[in-house]
């Protein structure tokens, strides 16, 4: 997972007639996921203590949003994402969901708390991952991404949607996906490189196709999310970023 210091925006060189206009538009939001994707490196576990120091000194870090945890992944994931909720004063908090509706209730009872209350769902994707994970077909997977995320909207208008495994999908399918979750409501689509296994050149060319084809891409905000397993991840971050990603997904401690 990428490992990237904030920072939140893009150096603009306009004159400053343009800039100020322009500059939110580039800004350049990170999306902290050090305690759910983080949490997952060898000895990273934390207690529910130590969740709301790191929470805390993320939202001291001007960090805008923060992913507090898994709801339904276990009673202490529901806990942290309600506690964090509770003491986070300028970032958004986040909740993941898979695309059940079971799960996806279970992070809206968890943000609900939050100021600014986020539902991140995701399914996958890839035929690989439909195949052996879902078994479940393209069609089935693109009904389950508008159900999904239509669900989320009854809890919040701010619901990211994510490609599970994306940059190994079919790219028509692909892009079907992200047609259906911005009609349902999406407000952020999340193009996660799951398996480490993109390069920057390839990466770039992705988040461009998508942001230029699919139907409403100008609306929304893209992001990315890059593992580290080859190396990768800050590189096909900013490849990202250069394409036109307005998102990045990182942790402190690397994943």
């Amino acid at each position: 997972m990428t490992s990237i210091a904030p920072t939140t925006q893009i150096v603009q060189s306009d004159a400053p007639a343009t800039k100020a206009k322009r500059n939110e538009a580039d800004r350049v939001l990170i999306f902290d996921t050090t305690l759910r994707d983080g949490e997952q490196s060898p000895g990273a576990a934390m207690t529910l203590e130590d969740k709301l120091k790191v929470a805390a000194l993320l939202d001291e870090m001007g960090v805008d949003i923060i992913e507090a945890g898994f709801p339904i992944s276990s009673t202490g994931d529901f806990e942290a994402v309600c506690e964090i909720g509770k003491i986070v004063k300028n970032a958004v908090v986040c909740g993941l969901s898979r695309s059940s509706f079971a799960d996806i209730d279970r992070a809206g009872q968890a943000v609900k708390f939050a100021k600014r209350p986020r539902i991140h769902t995701f399914i996958s994707t890839s035929p690989v991952h439909r195949k052996w994970k879902l078994q479940m077909d393209a069609e089935q997977v693109i009904e389950a991404v508008g159900a999904s995320v239509a669900r989320a909207r009854n809890y919040t208008d701010n619901v990211e949607w994510s490609a599970e495994d994306a940059t190994r999908t079919e790219r028509d399918v692909l892009l079907r996906c992200c047609e259906i979750a911005i009609k349902r409501g999406a407000t952020t689509l999340n193009i996660p490189d799951t398996v480490g296994y993109s390069v920057p050149e390839e990466y770039y060319e992705l988040i461009k196709m998508l942001r230029e084809t699919v139907p409403g891409g100008d609306k929304v905000v893209w992001s990315t999310h890059c593992h580290n397993d080859l190396g990768m991840a800050v590189a096909n971050s900013l490849a990202g970023v250069r394409a036109g990603a307005r998102q990045i997904e990182c942790t402190i401690n690397g994943r």
